[in-house]
């Protein structure tokens, strides 16, 4: 006797990609701003009706063109953020 798989998800996701950093002015520091901006964005999403779900590092590679390699350009790599949100498919 077999199992049946579905190929619907029980969920819909959004990935919503934010900054990989925050600028603040010495001051104002308090020591939890990254906490209180992750808490902005994910407020914004779960109002219309998305679940956080996790928060992910992407790293993402940029490989000069031929005339930016004969230039010097090097090889760089960024560091992204994305924040999933998940809900009930509908």
């Amino acid at each position: 006797m077999g199992t049946t798989v579905s190929n619907q998800s029980a969920y819909q996701y959004k990935m919503v990609q934010v900054a990989p950093n925050i600028q603040i002015f010495g001051k104002r520091c308090q020591g939890n701003e990254a906490a209180i901006y992750l808490e902005e964005v994910v407020s914004q999403h779960t109002t219309d009706g998305w679940e956080f779900y996790r928060v992910d590092t992407i790293g993402v590679k940029e490989k000069p063109g031929c005339l930016a390699a004969l230039f010097g350009r090097k090889e760089s790599t960024s560091t992204f953020y994305v924040i999933s949100f998940r809900r009930g498919a509908q």
